[in-house]
């Protein structure tokens, strides 16, 4: 199956929660590379609009694939029974590799450094066989398509 047909497959299995309390303001979207090593934009950027400390909770039920820190910060990473795989940054986090998290559980408080300090963010990116997709797929957030009859 093409990737992009298996994602919204997935997609439309059911919409995913948001990382992040409402509202949802994306301050950057998500922009696929054009090569697999090429530059891009692996996921979206999501202001945080509560006061510190800001929760992060599991969108969908999974396991904690990775916890620990990459190049300084924190990053969370969680494999879902559909095959994605998320990752949150920059996080903090009590999770251990092989936790089980349930949809909605907090799993990490946002950390500094993402995006302006006056508008503080978390990075929500999704994988699926190593590909990159945008989380919007996953949180209703691009409508599907429909294609009409020719004229």
């Amino acid at each position: 199956m093409e990737l992009s047909v298996q994602a919204a497959a997935l997609a439309s299995a059911g919409v995913w929660l948001w990382p992040l309390a409402a509202p949802h303001v994306v301050v950057r979207t998500f922009v696929a590379p054009a090569t697999r090593y090429g530059a891009g934009h692996r996921g979206i950027d999501i202001a945080a609009s509560a006061p510190s400390p800001t929760m992060i909770t599991a969108p969908e039920d999974g396991v904690v694939h990775y916890a620990g820190e990459l190049f300084g910060r924190g990053v969370l990473s969680l494999q879902h029974a559909d095959g994605v795989l998320t990752s949150y940054e920059p996080v903090t986090t009590t999770l251990r590799k092989g936790d089980t998290v349930v949809r909605g559980a907090e799993i990490a408080t946002l950390d500094p450094g993402h995006c302006a300090a006056a508008t503080p963010c978390l990075h929500f990116g999704a994988r699926l066989d190593g590909e990159y997709l945008s989380p919007l797929n996953f949180l209703g957030g691009i409508p599907r398509s429909v294609l009409l009859p020719p004229r």
